[in-house]
C-alpha cells in the first residue's frame, strides 16, 4: 500500500522504520515544524524528520496540515498513518485517502484516551498496557479498533522505557494492520464508550509531590513523569526533582515528607503509607546525580521535611 506517514516524537520512529522496511511504500512523511529545544533553545528537527531524511523520504512540516489538502492529494496515498503527530485532522483530511487514516495509540483503548497515555497508565498504577490500531475519527481517540497488543508494565518502567517498548509493539501492530487492510481482512470494532477514560496533557504543576499519598502512588508519579515534566518537592526552599526512587515497606513515627533515615546511598522519606528511598535526585539548575554522590558534597539531616 502507498502510505503517507504522520508522526513527530521518538515514539513514532520505530513504526516508521518498520514501515520503510516492509512491503508497503512510504510516499512521504509529515511532521511538526522544527522547534527550539533545551536550555540553549537550539532549533532541532523532530526525530521522525531525521529518520525520514536518513532514508531519503520526502518530508513536509506543515504549520497547519488542514490548509495543505492539495499537497496531500497530489501524493495519492492509499492510506495515511498517524503516530503521535500532534495536530487535529479535519474531516476532509480524514477522508482524503481511499482507506482513510489509521492511528497508533499507546494504550489499550477505550482506556486512556488523550495525548499522554504512556505517562498516565504509569501514574495510575496500571499493571498492563499496550497499543491500539484504530480508525482515526473526529473525536479524541474514539475511532473503531482494528487490533490491540498488550504488554506488562514492569515495576522499574518509567515513561521513557515503557514508551520504547510500546514503540516496538506499535511497529509490529502497524504492519499487521496494513497487511490486513490490504488483503481485505480488516475488521473494525466500535469502542465501548462506557469503559472509556480520558486524561489530559501533562503540565509542570502535576509533578508536585504530595507526601501524604502512599509510597506506591508517589513512586508511580515519579516514574510516570520521567523525564518531563518530572516529579518534584522542595527542601529549605530548594526544588529537587526526584528522578528515581524505591518503595520501602518500613514506616517511621514522623510526618509525611520527613527525612526518616539517611545512609551513604539513600535518603528515606516517610509517606502517607510506607516510605520511599530516594536514589537519584536533581537539584534545581544542576545535573541529576545519585544520592550517594549528592551526600558526599551536601549535608542532609534526619528530621528535615520536604514541602
Amino acid at each position: 500500500m502507498n502510505v503517507v506517514y504522520l508522526g513527530t516524537p521518538q515514539f513514532a520512529v520505530l513504526p516508521l522504520e518498520k514501515l520503510i522496511n516492509s512491503s508497503h511504500k512510504v510516499l512521504a512523511v509529515v511532521s511538526q515544524p522544527d522547534r527550539p529545544k533545551g536550555r540553549g533553545y537550539k532549533v532541532v528537527s523532530p526525530p521522525v524528520v531525521d529518520c525520514a531524511r536518513q532514508h531519503n523520504i520526502p518530508v513536509y512540516q506543515f504549520e497547519n496540515i488542514n490548509k495543505e489538502i492539495q499537497t496531500l492529494l497530489n501524493l495519492k496515498p492509499d492510506i495515511m498513518v498517524t503516530a503521535a503527530y500532534g495536530q487535529i485532522l479535519s474531516e476532509e483530511i480524514l477522508n482524503l485517502a481511499p482507506y482513510g487514516v489509521i492511528n497508533i495509540h499507546a494504550s489499550l483503548l477505550p482506556k486512556y484516551r488523550g495525548p499522554a497515555p504512556i505517562q498516565w497508565t504509569i501514574i495510575k498504577g496500571e499493571r498492563k498496557t499496550g497499543v491500539t490500531i484504530m480508525q482515526t475519527a473526529r473525536g479524541l481517540d474514539t475511532g473503531d479498533i482494528l487490533l490491540s497488543k498488550e504488554i506488562i508494565i514492569e515495576i522499574e518502567d518509567n515513561a521513557v522505557t515503557l514508551g520504547e517498548k510500546l514503540s516496538v509493539l506499535g511497529a509490529q501492530a502497524l504492519i499487521e494492520a496494513l497487511d490486513l487492510i490490504e488483503k481485505g481482512q480488516a475488521v473494525f470494532t466500535p469502542q465501548d464508550n462506557e469503559q472509556a477514560s480520558y486524561y489530559p496533557m501533562l503540565k509542570k504543576e502535576m509533578g508536585k509531590i504530595d507526601w501524604v499519598k502512599s509510597a506506591e502512588e508517589i513512586d508511580c508519579l515519579i516514574r510516570g513523569l520521567y523525564n518531563w515534566p518530572g516529579a518534584y518537592s522542595s527542601l529549605w526552599g530548594q526544588k529537587f526533582k526526584i528522578i528515581k526512587a524505591k518503595i520501602n515497606p518500613k514506616e517511621y513515627p514522623v510526618k509525611p515528607g520527613t527525612i526518616a533515615h539517611i545512609d551513604n546511598k539513600v535518603i528515606t522519606v516517610m509517606c502517607g503509607k510506607q516510605s520511599l528511598d530516594l536514589l537519584t535526585i536533581q537539584a534545581s539548575g544542576k545535573k541529576a546525580m545519585n544520592v550517594a554522590d549528592y551526600l558526599r558534597g551536601h549535608k542532609r539531616y534526619v528530621g528535615e521535611r520536604f514541602e
